[in-house]
């Protein structure tokens, strides 16, 4: 019988880290478990997002379509694990097709579960067993560091306070969970604690090795985890708000924030 456990989010919850440790380990992993990560399924997860932010039943088939051509084309395994959050649609503060933020996930983390379960239940057979898990953190550093990978990705000209004050409750990783958990039940969902996992010798993708039941004997054997996609300093971001309320094209602000970030990244 096959296992499937799916990393489905969130954003910015050290899945960067996650993906990237499995991905490194992927042959020392093998005798317990099957990785696939953000570039096995870039199709399904350029799918997922957009849905996220276009919640239309013809984008959800997209997903749909293409989250089925990656199963077709992987082979059985015991345990197979995927893990990309935008499996959980867009991160909160994008735009919408109609310029509305987008609030929340449950509202496109249900339906894509949902695609989820379906097409893994097709591919493995009605017995197949899913379960989800949900990375979270601490919900005022997870809106601090939301709002600052926005700052450099996107042309988003609100300092902190604006941002958070553009929803109308705060948003809550944990609440999310919930909400997801309830409508997926009985599925199992799981959820792990940044805060927990940064200070395990394997990093975020601990709560993954945990479910896998990978053994102590091999995680030993294992690199330290480093620390992935960690954010930007509080200069930084701040230099990043005072470009993109300068202006100017899509390109020169892009090249912009790229000297920006290879400067600090040559910083000792």
């Amino acid at each position: 019988m096959t296992r499937v456990i799916v990393h489905a989010g969130f954003h910015k919850t050290g899945s960067t880290s996650l993906q990237d440790y499995l991905k490194q380990n992927r042959t020392a992993l093998q005798p317990c478990l099957t990785y696939y990560g953000k570039a096995d399924f870039r199709q399904a997860g350029a799918h997922a997002r957009i849905y996220g932010q276009r919640r239309f039943w013809w984008r959800r088939l997209m997903f749909r379509r293409a989250f089925r051509r990656f199963l077709a084309a992987i082979p059985e395994a015991p345990v197979i694990v995927l893990s990309r959050e935008t499996f959980s649609g867009a991160m909160p503060g994008h735009r919408t097709l109609g310029g509305r933020r987008v609030k929340d996930y449950a509202g496109a983390a249900v339906p894509l579960a949902r695609e989820i379960l379906r097409g893994l239940r097709e591919r493995f057979g009605p017995e197949v067993e899913v379960e989800f898990l949900y990375t979270l953190r601490d919900r005022e550093d997870w809106l601090a560091s939301v709002h600052g990978h926005l700052l450099r990705s996107i042309h988003l000209t609100e300092d902190l306070a604006a941002f958070a004050a553009g929803f109308p409750s705060p948003p809550d990783p944990e609440a999310e969970a919930a909400r997801i958990a309830r409508a997926l039940a009985p599925v199992p969902v799981h959820v792990a604690w940044l805060e927990d996992l940064g200070r395990r010798p394997d990093g975020p993708a601990a709560a993954v090795l945990d479910l896998a039941g990978v053994p102590d004997a091999l995680r030993a054997g294992l690199p330290l985890a480093d620390r992935r996609n960690s954010g930007q300093t509080a200069a930084l971001r701040a230099e990043f708000l005072r470009l993109n309320r300068a202006g100017g094209s899509r390109a020169a602000l892009k090249a912009a924030k790229e000297a920006l970030l290879a400067a600090d990244r040559q910083k000792p």
